[in-house]
């Protein structure tokens, strides 16, 4: 399809999109990468695709509510178009007539012409029966937050009454959170150069090179971004380089690297002198390392191996401090990434799990005796950090769990909630995040 030109053809090209994600498994952003229009089009694109697969799972059981047939009868391309319709109507970000109107027109551009009535219908009666179909969808906390109902329960189990504030925060806009490259500047100046250009700004209680800008924009209109005295990153991630509290002169390993953040933070935080290796499984995601990299007048050494393959990749010379950001189920980051919520199935966790513990048992090797590894992950479940943690704890002699003194001063966690520190999505505006710091023994 052609860049979309008026609202019904944008409607018509998000409908595609969602479709490509629910029924084929295909990433947001991969498909939205592809996408060549521009200006209010692209925006008003984005932003039913965002919104109707944030809300994919609750809109579904309304359009079965409606629907005198299965959904999943409707081709693909129909039924996204109809929930996009639905979000609209419930968003109110669109005048009532116009979503109905526009999306009954998207139909046309589809070359559904004659399910056009259909699909008028459907959303006319919506109109009408709004406040009941909702009140009786929303009794069932799954439908009503839009996650499937998998998560919804392993997370009320990992987490108890905190799991509902996060699955609310999880269907939320994502703030925008810079940092701060304090070799080009301190954290007062670039907020004072923000605040001047206009935006509001808020520094982070604990990430102290964190600020958040509201409202959210293109970074490369932000100050400061083109010349690489700011980069994006959230606040939960640039904690971890608190905990890790690298010094100029280490040597440091910031595996599973990819796209960098955190590796420039490092750099960053010892002033370009430390000796950092970055390591990637993937050479493709190691070029966003060296764009990075380069955009901040950085340098760190890059591999592309698999951290498990210890031979492949280690010269036996140990690392101070050790950085482990596993991939994981990214179920803290389901507000930047709603696709997530379809994406993510219940058996993928064990997998994941497992291969998790691998990656700690492998990068613990390469860890001096007296230094530090710091265990991270974007998930919220209990399976892909307490849990791989505590195995690993039980299994390891004289290790030390260095996460409670680190966080001292930190919001306090639940007690008995396991080894390390979890964060769930929204506390203090940050997305879900975990750490684990562990000390080797001498």
């Amino acid at each position: 399809m052609s860049a979309p030109t008026g609202p019904a053809e944008v409607r018509a090209s998000a409908a595609i999109i969602v479709a490509a994600v629910i029924e084929e498994g295909r990433s947001l952003d991969d498909v939205l990468a592809t996408e060549s229009d521009a200006g209010s089009a692209r925006g008003l694109k984005r932003s039913l695709c965002y919104g109707t697969l944030r809300w994919h799972i609750r809109l579904a059981a309304v359009l079965n509510a409606l629907a005198t047939r299965s959904p999943d009868q409707l081709q693909p391309r129909l039924r996204a178009l109809l929930e996009i319709g639905l979000f609209q109507l419930i968003s109110g970000e669109t005048a009532a007539h116009a979503a109905v109107s526009e999306t009954v027109s998207a139909a046309k551009v589809l070359g559904f012409e004659k399910a056009a009535g259909f699909v008028n219908a459907i959303l006319r009666r919506f109109q009408r029966e709004q406040a009941d179909i909702l009140h009786a969808i929303d009794r069932d906390l799954a439908l009503r937050t839009a996650h499937p109902r998998w998560f919804v329960d392993a997370l009320r189990s990992d987490r108890g009454e905190a799991a509902l504030a996060a699955l609310d925060a999880n269907n939320e806009h994502p703030p925008l959170w810079v940092r701060v490259n304090t070799m080009r500047g301190d954290v007062a100046w670039a907020r004072g150069e923000l605040e001047a250009a206009g935006f509001t700004v808020t520094p982070h209680p604990l990430a102290r090179d964190a600020l958040q800008v509201a409202p959210p924009s293109d970074v490369r209109s932000l100050p400061g971004f083109m010349d690489g005295r700011l980069s994006v990153q959230d606040a939960a991630a640039q904690l971890a380089t608190e905990l890790l509290d690298p010094q100029a002169g280490e040597r440091i390993l910031d595996a599973c690297a990819a796209p960098g953040g955190k590796t420039c933070h490092v750099l960053e935080r010892t002033n370009g002198n430390a000796d950092v290796t970055a390591l990637d499984v993937s050479e493709p995601r190691l070029q966003r390392v060296r764009d990075n990299l380069e955009r901040l007048g950085l340098q760190a050494s890059l591999v592309a191996a698999d951290v498990e393959n210890v031979r492949g990749w280690w010269d036996g010379r140990p690392y101070d401090r050790v950085l482990l950001d596993v991939p994981c189920s990214a179920t803290g980051v389901i507000r930047r990434h709603p696709d997530i919520k379809i994406l993510r199935r219940a058996k993928d966790i064990p997998s994941l799990a497992r291969k998790q513990a691998n990656l700690l048992a492998a990068a613990w090797g390469a860890v001096r005796p007296g230094g530090r590894l710091l265990y991270t992950s974007c998930s919220v479940l209990a399976a892909e950090n307490e849990r791989v943690v505590a195995a690993f704890l039980a299994r390891t002699p004289g290790i030390r769990d260095l996460t409670p003194e680190l966080t001292a001063g930190w919001p306090p966690r639940p007690a008995g909630a396991g080894p390390g520190y979890q964060v769930l999505p929204g506390e203090t505006g940050m997305d879900g995040f975990y750490y684990a710091c562990l000390g080797k023994p001498l």
